[in-house]
């Protein structure tokens, strides 16, 4: 029998979205200030049903599955959609029409993101992709009078409705030759293979063809950066951290459960390598390039999309005779989850910042963060302490996330994969470089005061404050991450190998 009690958590965000959107029918629009606190409050409550609530099972035989992951990726996922609530008040309150629904659907969009986290099976895991996508696709159109808040729409539908029917066509093929959509199963029937038919070969690469697309891993990156530039900010946030997880999640759960069984394992590899190290590179490249800081955090967030492949690459280390070894895979597993919650932390700060310099000046362009450091102190430190998280230095969580990361690579035996890795890092640490001299040397062309409420200097204190102890002191988020890796692996590749 279900106990549907396991999707308490998404139960309660479907119901704070209906609540969004029914306070907003009836409220005068003099009034609809309270709709962010409403969802904040919220979500606050849900976080804490998430951490209290002890649950763990599956339903409908395994399709879905609850256990220490699924509790961390919701937490993880909950807590971005606090902060982006917060920082979109004033931007959503001055550029666009219709709270309720913006609100509304970004919560909707929270729910998809949330059972990505604990699908087991592919009919279901794109079923919640798409509840995630098609949110996006209208939060991304929102500012509809802005000339490229609706090309940036019009380009996402468009890639995005593709890369959703090759996932499609793809389960299709799976499905028609092993008879199953469950991960578990799915493994199971690849065990018993010596070679791949052509026709799961092919299923497989659409599959992964059509999560790569979702990621923004190079070469299926191209909506990125315009996508990035013409959403409204929060969304562009939210683009950058919220769904990456949820995808993120969803590829270490099938590559765990499902794929890793698959035979010519050094095939795949060798494909998943050649993607990381093409993303890593042209990612940090074609940031060096960038004039619209938007666009650069876009290409950033390219590069490290190779970094977290460089991670699902090494999840099984292959020997010269074509042995394979799961003994540090849980490293692996660790240093990505690791990552992605930095990453996220340290997205969520960048972001903040400079949605308080847009809410004042209306530019997202480089040039316009000249003089930041005096006209808003703790902003500059804030963003260009995201900056350097995000590049790698230490002192900050990008430094020992990416350190847990490459550590963990290298133990599988491709430590050449990190070399290129750190010199891709090198590589950001110039383009992030400038946009640190922009707020710290130049001369800025407007010296008004940008102003923060206090509310809003707390908030980024607080993003500061974890950015510096995921960087000194992570022992108690790699304990719960720990927790988290156990739980899949002890259903997922260990079984099978």
């Amino acid at each position: 029998m279900n106990n549907f009690w396991l999707l308490t958590p998404e139960f309660l965000v479907t119901g704070l979205a209906f609540i969004l959107l029914a306070v907003d029918l009836f409220i005068q629009d003099k009034h609809r200030g309270i709709l962010p606190w409403i969802a904040f409050s919220g979500l606050l409550i849900i976080t804490g049903v998430i951490v209290l609530v002890d649950s763990s099972g599956d339903l409908y035989n395994g399709v879905l599955v609850f256990d220490e992951f699924t509790k961390y990726f919701r937490l993880l996922l909950v807590l971005v959609a606090v902060f982006i609530v917060l920082m979109s008040r004033d931007y959503v309150k001055n550029r666009l029409e219709n709270v309720g629904e913006f609100y509304g659907i970004l919560i909707f969009t929270l729910v998809g993101a949330m059972l990505l986290s604990s699908s087991s099976e592919l009919l279901t895991a794109y079923i919640s992709l798409e509840l995630l996508s098609f949110g996006l696709y209208v939060l991304v159109a929102f500012d509809r009078y802005n000339p490229k808040s609706n090309e940036a729409g019009t380009k996402y539908i468009l890639l995005g409705a593709f890369s959703s029917a090759i996932i499609l066509y793809g389960i299709s093929h799976i499905y028609g030759l092993l008879g199953t959509t469950k991960f578990i199963e799915i493994a199971e029937a690849l065990s018993g293979l010596s070679e791949m038919s052509p026709g799961l070969i092919l299923g497989f690469v659409l599959i992964l063809t059509g999560l790569l697309f979702k990621l923004a891993a190079v070469p299926f990156h191209m909506w990125a950066p315009d996508v990035y530039e013409g959403s409204p900010v929060p969304i562009t946030a939210w683009l950058s951290v919220g769904s990456k997880i949820a995808v993120v999640a969803l590829v270490v759960r099938f590559f765990m459960f499902g794929f890793i069984p698959a035979p010519g394992g050094t095939d795949w590899q060798l494909i998943v390598v050649l993607i990381s190290v093409a993303t890593m590179v042209i990612g940090n490249l074609l940031a060096l390039v960038q004039s619209n800081l938007r666009r650069l955090l876009a290409y950033s967030s390219i590069a490290h999309v190779g970094y977290l492949l460089m991670g699902v690459a090494a999840f099984v280390q292959f020997g010269d005779d074509g042995s394979s070894s799961v003994g540090s895979s849980h490293l692996v597993s660790n240093g990505i989850i690791f990552h992605v919650t930095a990453y996220a932390v340290t997205n969520l700060a960048a972001f903040m910042s400079i949605i308080f310099v847009y809410n004042h000046t209306g530019r997202d362009d480089i040039k316009s963060l000249a003089g930041l450091s005096t006209r808003q102190p703790l902003v500059a430190l804030v963003l260009v302490s995201a900056l350097f998280s995000l590049a790698g230095l230490p002192v900050f969580a990008g430094f020992t996330s990416k350190f847990y990361l490459f550590n963990a690579v290298g133990l599988q035996g491709l430590l050449w994969l990190v070399g290129v890795g750190i010199v891709a890092s090198l590589i950001s640490l110039y383009y992030y470089l400038m946009v640190a001299r922009q707020i710290y040397i130049e001369e800025a062309e407007d010296e008004s005061h940008i102003p923060v409420s206090l509310f809003g200097k707390v908030i980024l204190c607080i993003l500061l404050i974890l950015m510096v102890i995921g960087g000194i002191w992570p022992q108690p988020v790699m304990e719960i991450i720990q927790s988290a890796t156990d739980s899949v692996m002890s259903v997922g590749l260990i079984r099978h190998l």
